[in-house]
């Protein structure tokens, strides 16, 4: 498995990486995936706090156990859960954040967490203290880099020329092609983008048939258009699966794409997809055949 540098920071991830979020709530389950992605080369593993209510955090943190030092471990902070009042709520106070990254130290069962990320963001929010407040966090140790996951530009805008962040997570796919735009933004700032959602929820897989007849369309594709999109770039290329991730890797500013493994059979989909890449050279199609799209709202 290769790896990427993580912006200007002095990590470096693994091109493939784990989403906490599907992992089976079955711990043996799980763990036998996390442990087949560890040995695949698999390093970079993302969660948050609001999975499972934090229980995806302190199951990673338990089957990683000694493997912990082998491992980046990148998690989220920024929705507070008040039982019985609002439930979840956005909280990105300087105080919150400390205080949500202390709980998950201690459901991860670590002392330091490898990528912090706010998870959203609005351009309201009080920049110079959520900045302020990673940067001391750093400081001290408990973080080693910091990101956000967001998809507005006014957000990225205002947070990345300000700060030292290294990671930006976002949706981006053959069918989702909205941040191409802001790549080189990006990487001029000195950070990574980690994307997700790089099948479109299994559209983008040798599965694309059976998915099809699931949706009713995709993003601002209407059913027919969808239909005829993917029946294209099926003529254009052998394996849709190893498609998706080329796509995605061949942009230099990403480094890394997370993938979710609800069991062990859908991880070895997405590794065997990935020995395929390299042989995937010829993009026009895409081009020919996929929505550039742009961003209209939060600009």
């Amino acid at each position: 498995m290769k790896r990427r540098q993580l912006g200007s920071s002095e990590l470096f991830i693994s091109e493939i990486s784990l989403g906490g979020m599907s992992l089976s709530t079955d711990k043996i389950k799980a763990s036998k995936i996390v442990d087949m992605a560890l040995d695949a080369g698999i390093n970079y593993i993302d969660t948050a706090d609001l999975y499972d209510f934090g229980a995806n955090e302190e199951m990673i943190g338990a089957i990683l156990g000694k493997r912990r030092q082998d491992v980046l471990v990148a998690t989220k902070v920024g929705n507070r859960w008040t039982e019985g009042v609002e439930g979840w709520h956005w909280d990105a106070s300087p105080s919150y954040i400390k205080e949500a990254l202390h709980a998950s130290l201690k459901r991860l069962g670590t002392d330091y967490i490898d990528v912090y990320q706010l998870h959203g963001g609005t351009i309201e929010d009080d920049w110079d203290g959520i900045i302020d407040t990673f940067e001391d966090l750093k400081k001290d140790g408990l973080i080693r880099e910091y990101g956000i996951s967001s998809i507005r530009p006014n957000v990225l805008k205002r947070f990345l020329p300000a700060s030292s962040a290294k990671s930006v997570m976002m949706q981006y796919s053959a069918l989702d092609r909205r941040p191409e735009e802001w790549l080189d933004f990006i990487a001029k700032e000195g950070a990574s983008v980690v994307t997700r959602g790089t099948v479109a929820k299994g559209l983008l897989t040798n599965s694309w048939k059976e998915r099809l007849q699931r949706v009713n369309g995709f993003n601002t594709y209407t059913a027919d258009e969808l239909t005829a999109t993917l029946t294209g770039l099926a003529s254009h290329y052998d394996d849709l699966h190893a498609l998706a991730i080329a796509s995605n890797l061949k942009e230099s500013t990403i480094a890394s794409t997370v993938i979710g493994a609800s069991s062990q059979e859908q991880l070895a989909q997405t590794l065997a997809a990935y020995e395929k890449i390299d042989s995937i050279t010829d993009f026009k199609a895409i081009k020919e055949l996929t929505k550039a799209e742009q961003y209209m709202d939060h600009r």
